[in-house]
């Protein structure tokens, strides 16, 4: 308002130092007729247009030319400025009408057409300098909510990001830890039995749970290296893969739990992450086998690799018991299911029409590039 404020106050400056003193009231009453409602122009663009055009058609009524005329092209360009096309076309044809009304009235001889034309120009620019105003906002208007929108939608990715990676986290550390802590119990229980009758064998199991304790220290450091910078352990230890089902049935087996495998096809074709999920769902069926089945139960891993899938099915000779980790706070066989779930898979858990119980999925290659 302070700044709306300097043209009514030099308009009427200008009135007062250099009017005459008979022409003072009258000129004085005008000029703050049409000046003084500048100053509330921004908080009511149409009603300030209003009065400012009524001041003027009473001042060419009145006869009586002013420097102050000028508010009526302010009054204009803040309509423009605020308000739409309609009301701007509006307000534009009043003010040309009052410069038609006012070079008729006041124009010299011969000078209409240059007059009119002159005023007519200054008419459209105010309109348009106050259209672009308009329209330069709601463009400023448009980019900051863009980019509010833009910020938002990232920091939701971001959040979705750190949910799934903690989901993957907290999938693997149990898939480690259960595995190993499974097989770990085994071992010890079969080296507090085998203590007295066979110390070497007992000494076996013992060294055999030391090197379990070793890789299961290492598949954590392994899974959790990605989240340090410059952790050497990613690098050091590969992830495993199928190449490395041979070394987890063969302890399986000194865990108490023989375990048959079966590897058919290449699979050096075969991505790391999709081999790595092959092997973290064999691990879990074969540690659901031996924490659920009693002592004589015999596994068998089947693997066929083709170019295109990956097929997987675990069975054992054990009873049919309920279905391991189906409550709400289990991970077993509701994280196996996200595992097949990534590359396209659908896991089948259960038990098998001739006794025991099997887990089967197809992994789908080609949809294994988006989860990777």
């Amino acid at each position: 308002m302070v700044g709306d404020s300097l043209v009514p106050a030099l308009l009427l400056l200008h009135i007062v130092t250099t009017r005459a003193p008979r022409e003072l009231p009258v000129a004085v009453a005008l000029t703050a007729a049409l000046a003084l409602p500048l100053v509330w122009r921004r908080r009511a663009p149409l009603t300030v247009f209003g009065a400012v055009a009524a001041a003027a058609f009473v001042q060419w009524l009145m006869d009586v030319q002013l420097p102050a005329d000028i508010a009526l092209l302010v009054a204009l360009h803040t309509v423009a400025a605020n308000s739409g096309r309609r009301r701007t076309l509006v307000a534009g044809a009043v003010v040309e009408a009052g410069a038609l009304l006012a070079c008729l009235r006041w124009a010299a001889e011969g000078a209409f057409p240059a007059l009119f034309i002159a005023v007519t120009a200054m008419v459209v620019a105010a309109a348009v300098l106050g259209v672009n105003v308009r329209t330069t906002r709601a463009y400023l208007a448009a980019v900051e909510e863009r980019a509010a929108r833009l910020e938002q939608q990232q920091d939701q990715q971001a959040r979705l990001a750190a949910a799934e990676e903690r989901t993957r986290i907290t999938r693997e550390m149990h898939d480690i830890v259960t595995h190993n802590l499974s097989v770990m119990v085994a071992l010890t229980d079969a080296a507090l039995y085998a203590q007295h009758r066979s110390p070497g064998k007992a000494t076996t199991a013992m060294l055999q749970i030391s090197e379990t304790g070793r890789q299961a220290l290492t598949d954590m450091r392994r899974s959790l290296g990605v989240l340090r910078t410059g952790e050497p352990d990613a690098e050091r230890h590969p992830v495993p893969g199928i190449a490395q089902l041979e070394t987890l049935a063969d302890q399986m087996c000194a865990a108490g739990l023989p375990t048959r495998l079966e590897v058919r096809g290449g699979h050096a074709h075969i991505p790391a992450t999709a081999q790595l999920t092959v092997y973290r769902l064999v691990q879990e069926a074969l540690t659901n086998a031996l924490k659920h089945t009693p002592t004589g139960t015999h596994a068998k891993v089947r693997v066929v690799c083709s170019a295109e899938t990956v097929a997987v099915d675990v069975t054992d000779s054990g009873p049919c018991l309920p279905l391991p980790a189906a409550t709400p706070s289990g991970h077993g066989i509701h994280g196996m299911r996200e595992r097949a779930a990534a590359y396209g898979g659908k896991l089948e858990a259960g038990p098998l029409p001739g006794g025991g119980w099997g887990v089967r999925t197809r992994l789908f290659l080609d949809s294994g590039g988006a989860a990777a």
